[in-house]
């Protein structure tokens, strides 16, 4: 499936916005610019999305990915709805739902820890997103849902919604799709996002990301890539996991280190 944006899809008198890509040591940071619209997504910035995506996955020196939205009140607030517009058909429900389902599986893909910082408002495509991610650390009172049974009238893939129930749960889901609710950070389940003031949000931020960055990625890698398996098939198979994870010299360094009492020098490899 082709998921480039075509002329049609972008307004060039429109700010499309963009999602800003920079790394610092073995983090890399992606940032939702688009204030102007809560950074509401446009298919260029689901193509650059991509690309970040895609550059983290070619970079083994990157250990962890955080995102957060520019502008301090919104993550993200769903895609740009006048992107809808065009839609004549129930089949373009379907190719829209199947762009979304490339953009959001990208990140959920990648084998790195993920953040989602969020400030403001995720919802929609912006609750998609942050859903996929590993960890979610959130400012009091922002807010998360999808509530489009009050707004555009339209459905979620049935992928979207078996990822918000894997890790909110049937109640809670039904709660932001039926009654269209969007609940405040401080009333979603426990575990699910990590609630920190303002003023600390830096903090607890560099705290997370010094801890992930210090271990060893390959067990990262093979433990996210097993709860992703598992999440489809409670039979999954794990032997070619596991076969990488004991094989490699990260093991055989972790074992070494912890006999010499020193701190282990993870290379991924």
């Amino acid at each position: 499936m082709n998921v480039a944006a075509t002329a049609a899809d972008l307004k060039p008198e429109a700010d499309q916005g963009t999602v800003r890509f920079t790394v610092e040591g073995a983090v890399a940071h992606l940032v939702f610019d688009r204030p102007s619209a809560r950074n509401a997504m446009t298919w260029r910035m689901y193509e650059e999305l991509a690309g970040a995506c895609a550059r983290i996955a070619a970079d083994p020196s990157i250990r962890v990915a955080v995102l957060r939205g520019a502008g301090g009140k919104a993550f993200v607030a769903g895609t740009d709805i006048e992107q809808f517009r065009a839609f004549s058909s129930g089949q373009d429900g379907i190719a829209y739902e199947e762009k979304v389902e490339h953009y959001v599986s990208r990140l959920e893909n990648l084998a790195i820890p993920t953040i989602a910082v969020v400030e403001g408002w995720a919802v929609g495509g912006g609750m998609a997103l942050a859903n996929a991610c590993d960890f979610r650390l959130a400012t009091p009172g922002a807010r998360f849902g999808v509530p489009i049974a009050r707004t555009l009238g339209n459905c979620l893939s049935a992928s979207n919604v078996q990822r918000l129930v894997a890790t909110l749960g049937a109640s809670v889901v039904k709660r932001m799709l039926l009654l269209a609710e969007t609940p405040k950070a401080e009333e979603l389940p426990a575990g699910y996002v990590t609630i920190v003031p303002p003023e600390e949000l830096a903090a607890r931020l560099a705290d997370i990301t010094t801890r992930l960055v210090s271990h060893a990625p390959i067990t990262l890698a093979v433990t996210k890539e097993m709860l992703r398996r598992l999440a489809h098939d409670p039979h999954a198979p794990d032997a070619d996991l596991v076969r990488r994870t004991y094989g490699s010299a990260d093991f055989r360094e972790g074992v070494d280190a912890f006999l010499a009492k020193r701190p282990p020098q993870w290379r991924g490899e």
